[in-house]
Order: structure tokens, then sequence, then C-alpha cells
């Protein structure tokens, strides 16, 4: 991959930058008012629909299929379900057991988070570990092009290191941005928000977005109202995307536990290339790297050579 931020969240397993008020509004269940004068609402809804891709891994894409081609800055979001001995091989980009070309290794557990910069290019794996199944999200975020040859780089956070506050019902988890006065530690070289909410039933939750942010909201379990309470319910596995104004308003009517990601960011207003895991911002720049990957060259001089450790268990197999 190059030239891309990439978030990768494990949800479960199973046997013009504008500085925001940041601050999420929690009210009481009797209270039904949107919290916001003018708030944002749900312009476009996309189902994310089974498919496979890698080793047998099924995934969910929202964002990065014909219907929500990108939503800049944000290349694609995929929610996976994956289990041994399947998963993503070699590849120049995409973590579970990680492992890649410049020596790093790493695995991330259930709620963990990886937060991976490409950049200038790198080849890696991911693999499942353990028994039973895996699920997550994976974000692909664009760089804006004067980062585009920065040096790879991991932000790695195990689960008990999320900034996590819980009120009147509602649970946020924050992996990038601001919420409920806490602040991730996660540094995001364009301003984004990752919020991973929990509502329980009869709860409700107002969150500010910087007015000049593109946001969507990913739906992960159970069923809400967004925008405005009189709103029709959205279920599972939709990605809605939210029109501008001042925030978000959400609403669990339902007798279980809902839970969502609010994704939000400034927009690069950059032309966007993409060939597979290579994004650019230029057909030239896209060929360019298609060659320096092919001669192992720019950023991939460590590529003809290098294979990893699951790679070599894999081929192992056949």
């Amino acid at each position: 991959m190059r030239a891309v931020n990439y978030g990768l969240l494990l949800l479960n397993q199973y046997q013009p930058s504008r500085v925001s008020c940041s601050v999420t509004k929690i009210m009481s269940g009797s209270d039904h008012s949107s919290g916001f004068d003018q708030p944002r609402l749900v312009v476009k809804k996309v189902l994310a629909k089974p498919q496979r891709e890698g080793e047998g891994v099924v995934v969910r894409r929202s964002i990065g299929k014909s219907e929500l081609k990108n939503l800049d800055h944000f290349l694609m979001l995929d929610e996976f379900v994956v289990a041994p001995p399947v998963g993503f091989l070699d590849h120049p980009h995409k973590a579970f057991t990680h492992q890649d070309f410049v020596g790093h290794k790493g695995t991330i557990r259930t709620r963990d988070v990886q937060w991976m910069t490409a950049g200038r290019g790198i080849i890696h794996s991911e693999m499942p570990v353990g028994e039973g199944t895996q699920k997550g999200l994976q974000l692909w975020i664009n760089l804006a092009s004067k980062d585009s040859m920065i040096e790879p780089n991991y932000q790695e956070l195990p689960s008990e290191d999320i900034k996590r506050v819980e009120k009147d019902g509602v649970e946020v988890r924050v992996i990038a941005g601001e919420s409920m006065g806490v602040r991730s530690p996660v540094y995001t070289r364009t301003p984004t928000m990752y919020l991973d909410f929990t509502l329980k039933p009869r709860a409700q939750m107002h969150q500010s977005i910087p007015e000049s942010w593109n946001s969507f909201v990913y739906i992960v379990e159970g069923e809400r109202v967004f925008g405005v309470v009189k709103s029709s319910p959205v279920t599972a596995h939709h990605v809605l995307v939210l029109g501008p104004c001042d925030g978000l308003s959400a609403w669990n009517k339902s007798s279980k536990p809902l839970r969502f990601v609010l994704i939000g960011g400034q927009p690069l207003n950059e032309p966007v290339v993409q060939y597979g895991p290579f994004v650019m911002n230029t057909q030239k720049e896209i060929e360019q790297i298609i060659e320096d990957y092919h001669y192992s060259k720019n950023g991939f001089e460590m590529a003809k050579y290098w294979r990893s450790q699951c790679f070599h268990k894999n081929k192992g197999r056949t």
C-alpha cells in the first residue's frame, strides 16, 4: 500500500479545518429534542452486503463500492469476518497477527486498534490467531499529497489504553478525535474523528462535528434513529452519509443495546486515483508506483525477497 492511513478495529471474537467544541450532549430518555439548532441529517444510505475477499475472508464493504466510491478523505470501510487458517497473506498494504517487510510484528486482540500509515509503501500480512471467528472494521483514510512519501509507521492501542467514557446509558470509546471531554492519543495527519458508541435502550446522544467536515455513521449492531427523532429506524450493516450542519443526534428506541461508529474528517479536496491498494492523485503517479513495486525501488526495496511467516506456513499447506 502507498499514501494511505489504515485503521483496524477488532470488534470481538467468538468461539476548512475548524476547532470543534467536541462536546457530546447526553440527554434523558424523556427529552426528544435534537440537541442542535441545525442537526446533521442522513443524505445517503448504503447497505453493506457480504462478499468474499483475500483467502476466504467475508467482508461487508460500505465505502469503496459503486454506490459510494469514496467520501473525502475516506477511501474504504469494511466490516470483516474471518477464522483461521484464512486471512490476508503478503500484499502491498492491509492486522491481527501482523508482519511487514521492515520488521514490524504485532498482535491485536478484541477491541484493540491498529492505526497504520502506509506512506511511501509497505508490504505486510494479516492473519487471525487463536480459535473461533473474528470480526472487525477496516478503514482506509487518504493522505494529503504532501504526505504521500513519508515513512510508514504504526500506532497500536490495546483496548485498556483506549479512552472510554460512559454516562446516562451512552458509552463512547474515543479511537481518534475527542468526545465527552476526552481526547484520543492517536495522531492523525488530517483532522479525523473515530468514535465507537454503544447506546443502552432508550438512551440518546448528541455529538458535535466541525461544520466543514465530512462525516458518516456505520451501524455495527442493532437499530437506530439518526438525525431527527421522527426519522425511520435504520438496521445494522448500513452506512449513513451525513449532510452538513452542527452535529449528529441518535436515539435507541429498541429494547436491546445498539452500537455504531461515527467517523468524520476534514476533506482534502484533492483528486483521487486508486489502483487496488495504491492511492495517489494522478494516473501518472499510479503508473510510477506500479513500476516501483515491480522493480522493488522507491520504498519497496525489500519487497523482492521478503516473505512473511504466514506466507511460509500457508505455502506448506498447499
